[in-house]
């Protein structure tokens, strides 16, 4: 699928958040050209609002914020089904703790990046798991079609079972047998 038969609740928005603008501003200008929504949030409150408002393929977490900081901000993350499978990338000042990079690991980040980063290295990191939440969309799409695909099969040979009950003839019954075993395999390969 190409970016132009993509609609708009399948794109692949990004969420931004840290709590300076210039920091903002300069994401959005290494990230501008991946032709993505970028979504905004200046605190860790903003940023879980935004993501239990939309899906995100990935979140650009600043570490250092007042209030709910980065550490804070994706344990929440991670805490919610809705949220939890969100990858998130960890920005962090040079002058960080050395700690921080394991803290990040430890709270569920999928990468960590210290200030000034290469725009480039984070430009591929983001584009990674852009095409990963492509294609757990096209999965996601893809399982939903063959579930729909087994429930019209299992209302058919429901259907059928009604007819045939009706009958009492024994090549029926014996047919009316291979019909309940096959909707057991179909029970059984049903995804929850």
């Amino acid at each position: 699928m190409t970016t132009a038969e993509t609609s708009s609740d399948e794109r692949a928005s990004i969420l931004l958040v840290d709590d300076m603008e210039d920091n903002l501003v300069a994401l959005e200008a290494v990230l501008g050209s991946l032709n993505e929504p970028l979504v905004r949030a200046r605190s860790g409150e903003e940023a879980m609002k935004a993501l239990l408002r939309r899906r995100f393929a990935v979140v650009l977490l600043d570490i250092r914020m007042p209030g709910m900081d980065g550490f804070e901000t994706a344990t929440n993350i991670k805490r919610l089904d809705q949220t939890k499978d969100v990858p998130i990338i960890f920005l962090t000042g040079t002058d960080a703790d050395a700690g921080y990079a394991f803290r990040g690991y430890a709270t569920g980040a999928a990468d960590y990046l210290t200030k000034p980063f290469d725009p480039w290295v984070l430009r591929a990191k983001v584009t990674v798991f852009l095409d990963l939440h492509r294609k757990t969309q096209q999965l996601e799409r893809l399982l939903a079609r063959e579930q729909r695909q087994f429930d019209a099969l299992t209302s058919r040979m429901a259907s059928i079972e009604r007819q045939l009950a009706a009958h009492a003839a024994p090549d029926v019954r014996e047919l009316r047998g291979d019909i309940a075993r096959m909707q057991e395999t179909l029970r059984t390969m049903r995804r929850p």
